[in-house]
């Protein structure tokens, strides 16, 4: 018997709509006629976290040793297990073995780039997410703003360098060289954009419209059908040029209001979707430490990049929202993995 086809995408989509109507998983299989075991095991991969590693056997150290080695990671973060050992004067304690130890104290993190959710954070988390399990996420115009600078992201330059061979020098431009700032949608599966923001301008709230005018609304939006503006849900996150009175008034001036204007959780980059477009520019034009000399030429790489990413690459990331619900869910309100 042939192996049977993975859940699509539309019935992973109806699952979440069923479940927020409160059908139960054999309820579910019968309405999409797929195996029961199919549909839960949609549903449990859905929430579970990632599976503890599994604990090896390894080289023994005194109790003693251990407070001494608490002690020093409480008071080194994000320093080397090495470091840390050594800060201890302990020797001779292989790499492995030293990781080990530390994983029952403490855990590989990188410094913090997303503020600490508090309470009221995750409640409206949690919340926004329970009203937002029965939304067509189809219709939603997920938009953002990227910079993007000459040099390329601290940390991302790494890669193997052959034996008997020097790494290549990287030049830093003083004060990073500027940026450009971009601004991009993408809804269902269509990128629109990128449009770039002019050189020196500071996003506000008049200078936003302004260019939300220019770009989004004279270049893409007026050529839409009546029935799509009708349908069209746009989301844009909570920073002040975006949020504020100026800003919202002058949106529902066009027709983008109420309903049609999403409101958003706060401190929740993990839940748009299009954060992972950027990291997919990024990764292309920063690839094998690229760098670049002028603001111009890194526009142009960005704008070939995006060029590179398919339609299909785009419904992937806008039909992930459902997953993302879920996520958001079963961690109470916390950050999820984008």
């Amino acid at each position: 018997m042939g192996q049977k086809k993975d859940l699509t995408g539309s019935e992973k989509s109806k699952i979440v709509r069923y479940l927020a109507e409160g059908c139960s998983s054999l309820k579910i299989a019968k309405l999409l006629k797929r195996d029961h075991r199919t549909i839960k095991r949609f549903i449990q991969n859905s929430q579970q976290g990632r599976k503890k590693r599994v604990e090896k056997p390894r080289r023994k150290i005194t109790a003693h040793e251990l407070r001494k080695v608490k002690r020093a990671a409480a008071k080194m973060p994000l320093a080397t297990s090495l470091a840390i050992f050594q800060s201890c004067n302990i020797t001779g304690v292989p790499k492995s073995t030293r990781c080990a130890i530390l994983r029952d104290m403490a855990k590989v993190r990188k410094a913090e780039r997303r503020p600490p959710l508090n309470k009221t954070h995750k409640l409206k988390r949690q919340d926004w997410a329970k009203k937002s399990l029965k939304t067509d996420f189809s219709k939603v115009l997920w938009t953002d703003e990227m910079r993007v600078s000459l040099d390329g992201p601290d940390g991302w330059a790494r890669g193997w360098i052959g034996k008997g061979q020097r790494a290549p020098v990287r030049l830093r431009h003083q004060q990073g060289g500027g940026g450009v700032l971009v601004w991009a949608g993408i809804i269902k599966d269509e990128l629109v954009g990128p449009f770039r923001v002019e050189d020196g301008v500071k996003l506000n709230s008049q200078s936003y419209c302004q260019f939300l005018e220019d770009t989004f609304f004279k270049q893409w939006y007026r050529k839409k059908s009546a029935s799509f503006k009708k349908n069209m849900i746009f989301m844009q996150d909570n920073a002040p040029s975006h949020a504020s009175k100026y800003s919202t008034a002058w949106l529902a001036r066009k027709g983008i209001k109420e309903e049609k204007l999403m409101t958003w959780p706060p401190c929740s980059p993990d839940l748009n979707p299009i954060e992972n477009l950027w990291s997919i520019i990024k990764c292309e034009i920063y690839k094998e430490g690229k760098q670049y000399t002028s603001l111009n030429s890194v526009w142009e790489a960005v704008v070939a990049a995006a060029r590179n990413v398919d339609g299909e690459q785009i419904k992937t990331l806008t039909e992930s929202m459902d997953g993302r619900l879920l996520s958001v869910l079963a961690k109470k309100g916390g950050y999820i993995g984008r």
